[in-house]
């Protein structure tokens, strides 16, 4: 693999640290507002993200503007050297607008329209509510298009949520008739309407799900979820426009929120200069280790990563905990700067928070934030805040570094929609996080992957993983065989090549659109287990490894078919459960069954041998460690983050040298309990 990767800035030079700023909830304590800019420079703070709610103090009446204290904010920030992102604020309304326009409310899925109240509760298809954003944002960015302190757009909050009423309604049956050239013949086969009778004579016919109404033909719900989408991202392009027109060389982001099912981001990711996301674990739970929830948001950070290839930001975490979860436990000693430094890790050039300083009343008036009501700088939580900037100074050198890996890992919201909605398998189809288990295993060696959709590009890697991939869109099986034929490996799973992009099944078997002779196998049949069934299943060198909830029949189809694995119990005992298939010059894996994670372990464990996979230059794994490397202008940088409540240390084999400390390392590294460590290699 080619280490020098050139390096990518995408906003600043520097490593920011920065959080959610609402001065406007504090306009009547200007003694608050002048504090909050001495203790954000204590902190080690360099950027806010300003006005994300502020509808109302920009615009108190309809046609009546206030901009007073936004130019006295960028005044005061640009005197002290503070950046903004300076968000639209389309994310809540006023009340004034509800209740002169209430075309602007949604309407439920239930066909019950809302009353004024949370957040984003607008329809994205409303004319009056797209035109008024676009004059809020026009006046935005004519008006503070030459401060030095704007660095960046923030698009809106947390885009989310689906609107069901007549416009939106109308809209959705204009999209229909784009994607299937007005043909309700079309539309009608590829979603099996035949099915209960209910074919739909026209397109004027057809509404959005609703729990009253049709909810079973998978083809409507399915395309409902991309409309939403596509409605969500036309809003956005509309909200966008006025400041790349008016600003063109200030990049544009909107804050994402990792896999949440709502939205396809990858149809969303073209459309903005930056990836920015929300990070919020459920740190020091009691289902699992903190090294499990590390692995498993390490996967999210590495989607927001590969939808652009390049470095993205860490647009909100907390400093310390949260206020809507069931138990909103602290963050332990160590853990906020640990669970920081693995976003930069796995590719972000900032940490930023939700919030600055917490407020005074309403719902978040108790979730975490840098500055909490006692107001001074000698809390825990802000003397972490202000050691992790304190480390940040020292990253510039990181700045626009990246990853390259050699591994991706498909985890497609397609896919995920179609098997979240299916009537079959199991309840517990968990197609996610049989994706990050699969992930897991080059986490835990310390081997960089890629989280990409079924539609990017496979060439540039050496594996490609596509676990429960029962969607196969078109085309994706084409690009998979010429992948396979030219070299690449591929590995598949249980419920595989099942239904098109439409949700109908493929007929001829499964794994059906060509993936039968790829994989070389057929699945006949799936059986799933109950959670007090036991099965298990042996490979040819005699490990056994449990296996639970699917097991599926598979038969050889292809002469070069190889059996790795079979199975233990059951009417099938004996019969294969993972496969190798020669596809040209390259392979295919089947792995038939929901395994135990050892056994995921050492089967990439020996791919990665067999295919020479970079590894990090450390003698071996530590459990709970992990190692994450970045790349730029032949410079490699190591991640050592110990996600154990213990003191853990790991030996290189190679020399280095402590980015925060200067400190020459030549073999063992020290890691206190959720520590970690930022070394540059000597290669």
């Amino acid at each position: 693999m080619n280490k020098n990767i050139k390096k990518k800035k995408i906003v600043a030079d520097h490593m920011i640290h920065g959080a959610d700023y609402n001065p406007d909830q504090w306009l009547d304590y200007p003694d608050i507002l002048n504090e909050d800019v001495r203790l954000m420079k204590v902190a080690g703070m360099n950027q806010v993200s300003i006005a994300i709610f502020a509808w109302k103090a920009l615009e108190p009446e309809e046609g009546v503007y206030n901009f007073g204290w936004l130019d006295e904010l960028f005044d005061r920030l640009e005197a002290n050297g503070i950046d903004a992102f300076l968000a639209t604020p389309s994310g809540a309304r006023p009340a004034w607008m509800d209740k002169n326009h209430p075309e602007c409310l949604r309407v439920e899925s239930n066909r019950v329209k809302n009353l004024h109240g949370f957040r984003h509760n607008h329809c994205y298809t409303s004319p009056y509510y797209r035109e008024k954003v676009r004059q809020m944002n026009t006046m935005l960015a004519e008006r503070y298009k030459d401060r030095k302190a704007l660095k960046m757009w923030h698009i809106s909050n947390e885009y989310g949520g689906e609107c069901h009423c007549e416009l939106c309604q109308e809209a959705f049956r204009n999209y229909l008739r784009k994607k299937y050239n007005n043909d309700i013949k079309l539309l009608n086969d590829q979603w099996w309407t035949r099915f209960w009778s209910h074919e739909y004579s026209s397109f004027d016919e057809i509404e959005s799900p609703a729990p009253h109404g049709e909810q079973f033909i998978h083809g409507l719900v399915l395309e409902w979820r991309r409309f939403v989408t596509y409605q969500t991202n036309d809003f956005m392009k509309n909200e966008i426009e006025p400041l790349k027109r008016i600003t063109p060389n200030v990049p544009v982001a909107t804050n994402m929120m990792g896999t949440f099912p709502g939205l396809d981001y990858w149809k969303m990711a073209d459309d903005v200069d930056v990836i920015t996301w929300d990070n919020y674990p459920a740190w020091h739970n009691d289902w699992e280790k903190e090294a499990d929830t590390a692995a498993n948001i390490a996967f999210v950070h590495d989607i927001n990563r590969s939808m652009k290839k390049q470095p993205f930001l860490l647009m909100e975490s907390t400093p310390s905990n949260v206020n809507w979860m069931d138990v909103n436990k602290l963050k332990r000693p160590g853990m906020h700067g640990l669970s920081s430094i693995q976003a930069v890790a796995h590719g972000a050039d900032s940490v930023q928070y939700f919030q600055w300083r917490k407020g005074r009343g309403s719902s978040e008036k108790l979730h975490g934030a840098v500055v909490d009501h006692y107001g001074k700088e000698d809390t825990r939580v802000f003397k972490e805040v202000a050691a992790l900037g304190a480390d940040l100074k020292k990253m510039s050198g990181i700045v626009g570094t990246c990853v390259k890996p050699e591994v991706a890992v498909i985890y497609d919201w397609d896919n995920r929609w179609a098997i979240d909605q299916l009537q079959g398998m199991n309840r517990d189809r968990n197609y996610e996080g049989t994706c990050k288990n699969h992930y897991k295993s080059f986490w835990k060696m310390g081997i960089p992957v890629d989280v990409n959709d079924e539609e990017q590009d496979f060439s540039e890697y050496k594996l490609v993983i596509a676990p429960m991939m029962y969607m196969s869109k078109v085309g994706v099986a084409d690009r998979l065989k010429k992948y396979v034929n030219d070299g690449g490996t591929v590995v598949f799973t249980y419920a595989t090549g099942w239904v098109n992009e439409n949700d109908l099944c493929y007929l001829g078997g499964f794994p059906g659109d060509g993936l039968m002779e790829l994989s070389g196998v057929w699945a006949e049949e799936l059986d799933p287990l109950y959670p007090t069934d036991k099965n298990s299943i042996t490979t040819t060198d005699g490990k056994t490894y449990e296996c639970f909830s699917m097991c599926e029949i598979i038969h050889a189809k292809s002469d070069s078919l190889k059996v790795l694995a079979s199975y233990d119990d059951d009417f099938y005992k004996g019969m294969p459960a993972v496969t190798e298939n020669t596809y040209g010059k390259g392979k295919c894996y089947y792995i038939a069954t929901r395994t135990e994670n050892q056994f995921l372990d050492d089967f990439y464990g020996q791919l990665a041998d067999s295919l020479k996979l970079e590894k990090p230059m450390i003698k071996e794994a530590v459990d709970g460690v992990s190692v994450e490397t970045r790349y730029g202008d032949g410079e490699e940088y190591y991640f050592i983050m110990n996600f154990n409540n213990e003191e853990k240390s790991i030996k290189l084999t190679c020399g280095a040298t402590d980015v925060l400390s200067g400190e020459k390392i030549s073999s063992d590294v020290a890691l206190k309990s959720f520590g970690y460590r930022i070394l540059k290699i000597e290669v």
